[in-house]
């Protein structure tokens, strides 16, 4: 068994043309909840438009390498906003990270059918890049990373970036949990709010599916069985890890992307963030010195506040879980020796 164990936007509240009566002036008479993303493509702006219908931030600032491409979303944004919550919506610059509460950041290489770590060398020239502009501004917000192969990439943009390893954070395997729990759920018919249990590692192939501490509504996937007289199969529990595992995969052989998934998750992860709320999330942040796996990022149980990763929880595995992480979190170090580290 192994156990291990604020600053308010200075941007104007100014809406731009959305201010339409005093009592909506009013509610932006308060420090403005500001979303920067870095990236104009379909999982920034189908992040951008999760943000807006869920009422998570008070302005969102899209950034991109295409200025014209990058207005024509806005606009877009913008006439969906008529019917979503009253948010200021802007074409920015690199300049807008500095007063940002959260910057996304989803550059990198075109997603294809392989292992995500087959597009380091290149996703990596792009973020470096990207989170050298951004380092410039001297951001006070948050850094959270999707781009793949985001646990390497999340490590390399903290050392890039210079920001204390707390506000830099990876999306991680959030997504693989709720694809996870999902299916867990489907399998024993029961909602999915009722289903406890998490994929740790990387997000990718070695991810680890934890089955031994997994639950549903407090109780073992064992007792749960044995309770409602069903079978409990564990060639059973191993399939459904194994279609988590491929379910980005096979998402992007079928339609060529994945986008409204991972913006939910990245919404998730804003909101816990905006809204301090100690959300226990498996987002990407160097792992605890306590795991003996060396200087790595990878995807752990963490609570979530308003200045980042407040602190990773510790959790029980069994023998087979544990050597699984261990082996994950060596190949994620391999890789990282791939990338230049220096800023």
């Amino acid at each position: 068994m192994d156990l291990w164990a604020k600053h308010p936007s200075k941007r104007s509240s100014d809406l731009g043309g959305f201010i339409v009566n005093s009592s909506v002036a009013h509610r932006f008479a308060h420090p403005v909840a500001s979303v920067a993303i870095v990236g104009a493509g379909l999982v920034g702006t189908t992040t951008a438009h999760a943000l807006l219908v869920s009422g998570t931030a008070s302005e969102i600032v899209l950034v991109g390498r295409d200025r014209k491409r990058v207005e024509g979303h806005v606009n877009d944004l913008r006439d969906a906003a008529l019917y979503s919550r009253p948010t200021r919506i802007v074409a920015g610059d690199y300049s807008d990270c500095a007063a940002a509460d959260v910057i996304i950041i989803t550059v990198g290489a075109s997603q294809r059918p392989h292992s995500r770590l087959n597009d380091l060398r290149e996703s990596g020239a792009i973020l470096k890049e990207v989170i050298r502009e951004v380092a410039r501004q001297e951001p006070k917000g948050v850094l959270l990373i999707a781009s793949n192969p985001v646990d390497v990439l999340t490590h390399a943009a903290w050392k890039w970036s210079g920001l204390p390893v707390s506000r830099v954070i990876g999306s991680g395997t959030s997504l693989d949990t709720l694809r996870f729990r999902r299916r867990i759920a489907e399998h024993y018919g029961v909602a999915a709010d009722n289903v406890h249990a998490y994929i740790l590692g990387e997000h990718g192939d070695s991810q680890v599916a934890l089955l031994s501490s997994a639950r549903i509504a407090g109780t073992s996937l064992e007792e749960f069985c044995r309770e409602r007289r069903l079978p409990c199969d564990d060639s059973a529990l191993r399939v459904i890890a194994n279609e988590t595992r491929n379910g980005g995969l096979q998402i992007i052989q079928s339609k060529g992307a994945t986008q409204y998934g991972i913006s939910a998750v990245l919404t998730r992860i804003v909101s816990a963030i905006l809204r301090d709320e100690h959300a226990v999330l498996t987002v990407s942040n160097l792992a605890p010195a306590q795991m003996n796996v060396g200087e790595v990022f990878l995807s752990l149980p963490a609570i979530i506040t308003r200045d980042g990763v407040d602190r990773v929880l510790p959790v029980q595995l069994n023998d087979e879980e544990s050597g699984a992480l261990k082996k994950s979190a060596h190949i994620l170090r391999r890789h990282l020796q791939m990338l230049d580290l220096s800023s």
